[in-house]
């Protein structure tokens, strides 16, 4: 199983898989630059929520390392 990065918002006395996770947050926030340049995807997004999800694992795999 992926690395989710934990939960993206955590509060005190939830559980930790409660909400959204750290990999979903970055993912979004991946996303929004993609749609919004284009990229070169055409509009497909199967394709833009991939790389999305490409450069959230990449951002946890950075954070995991420092």
């Amino acid at each position: 199983m992926k690395n989710n990065g934990g939960p993206a918002f955590p509060v005190e006395g939830f559980e930790k898989d409660e909400g959204m996770s750290l990999r979903d947050y970055f993912a979004g926030q991946a996303l929004i630059g993609i749609v919004a340049h284009n990229n070169g995807l055409g509009g497909i997004w199967e394709k833009a929520a991939e790389h999305a999800y490409r450069a959230a694992d990449a951002m946890i795999e950075a954070r995991d390392e420092n």
